[in-house]
C-alpha cells in the first residue's frame, strides 16, 4: 500500500533521492567503462552517447523523473548539479574531440552537449517499450549516434 512505503524509507525526499540516484549512478557508470576512458575522444564521445540512449530507455522512469526535477527542494538541486556535472563532462569529450579535428571546431561544446541530449532526453516523451513502439535499444542508439555524430564530423 502507498503507506507501508513509508516504513522503508524516511519520506518523499528519500524516496525521490533513491530514484533519481538510480538514473544518476547509471549514467555517471558510463563514464567509468572503458569505452568511455580509451581511445580517441570520438570514439569515447560516441560511446557515451550510445551507453546513454541505452540506460535511459533501461532505466526510463527514473531518467524520466530525473529530467522532471526542477530545483524545487535539496534533493532536486543536488540531483540538477550531478546532471550538469555529467553534461560538462561530456562537453569537454565534444571539445577533445573538435581539438582532435574530429568534430566541427565552429560549435560550441556546450551547446552541442545540450542539443545532443536534447535529442536522445526526448526519448523519455515517446519511448514506450510496453506499448510496442517497433524500435530496440540498438537501433534507438545507432540511430541517435549516426546523427548527432554524422552531423558533427569534419569533412574528409
Amino acid at each position: 500500500s502507498k503507506s507501508s512505503i513509508y516504513h522503508h524509507v524516511a519520506g518523499k525526499e528519500e524516496l525521490l533521492r533513491r530514484a533519481v540516484s538510480r538514473a544518476l549512478d547509471g549514467l555517471f557508470g558510463i563514464l567509468e567503462e572503458p569505452g568511455s576512458t580509451r581511445g580517441r575522444a570520438l570514439e569515447r564521445v560516441e560511446y557515451v552517447t550510445r551507453r546513454t540512449v541505452e540506460v535511459l530507455m533501461a532505466e526510463l522512469p527514473y531518467v524520466t523523473l530525473l529530467l522532471r526535477v526542477r530545483g524545487n527542494t535539496r534533493t532536486e538541486r543536488w540531483a540538477m548539479e550531478r546532471r550538469r556535472e555529467f553534461d560538462h563532462r561530456v562537453a569537454d569529450l565534444l571539445k577533445a574531440a573538435a581539438a582532435d579535428g574530429d568534430l566541427r571546431a565552429d560549435v560550441d561544446a556546450r551547446l552541442a552537449t545540450r542539443l545532443l541530449f536534447g535529442m536522445v532526453n526526448s526519448l523519455v516523451e515517446w519511448y514506450r517499450p510496453q506499448a510496442g513502439t517497433g524500435y530496440d535499444r540498438q537501433q534507438v542508439a545507432d540511430a541517435v549516434v549516426r546523427l548527432a555524430f554524422d552531423g558533427l564530423r569534419t569533412a574528409p
